[in-house]
């Protein structure tokens, strides 16, 4: 592991990067929940945008909680109102205590079912509480799973 991996955040999903103010949802878009970054996915496996520790497995398998070494909470939210669907097209891959390395697969989502159900299919990497140190992008534009997106 090289040092920048330590504190990036990095795309869990090729797709569209969006800025966070652009997303539909103003929790996420006011940062009332913390600073981050927003992709329009193309594929359905997330991966872990951080190195850390699975903290949390939300109920309703759309979001999941990391924590950083240096002890950063890292939110990542599958889709917009998605917590409506009741877990239904997600499949977690990971458990509450998994170490993770940037890149391991967390989480299968059915965009195709997500987007027939009228929920908005953006993946969110939030940084509760806090602001990202850096952004690497502030506009619109394609990106690869594993592109770093920021540092904490």
């Amino acid at each position: 592991m090289f040092f920048g991996k330590k504190k990036g955040i990095f795309a869990p999903v090729t797709g569209e990067f969006v800025p966070l103010e652009e997303v539909s949802d103003p929790v996420f878009a006011q940062k009332m929940m913390g600073d981050g970054v927003a992709i329009i996915p193309e594929a359905d496996e997330i991966s872990s945008p951080v190195t850390g520790i699975v903290t949390t497995v939300i109920e309703q398998k759309h979001a999941l909680g990391l924590k950083m070494a240096g002890g950063q909470e890292i939110l990542v939210h599958m889709g917009i109102d998605t917590v409506e669907l009741q877990g239904e097209p997600f499949e977690i891959l990971v458990n509450q205590g998994d170490s993770v390395e940037v890149g391991t697969p967390l989480a299968r989502m059915n965009r195709q079912e997500i987007a027939a159900k009228g929920k908005d299919t953006v993946v969110l990497v939030i940084v509760t509480g806090q602001e990202l140190a850096s952004h690497k992008f502030t506009v619109r534009t394609h990106v690869q799973k594993g592109t770093e997106l920021g540092k904490v």
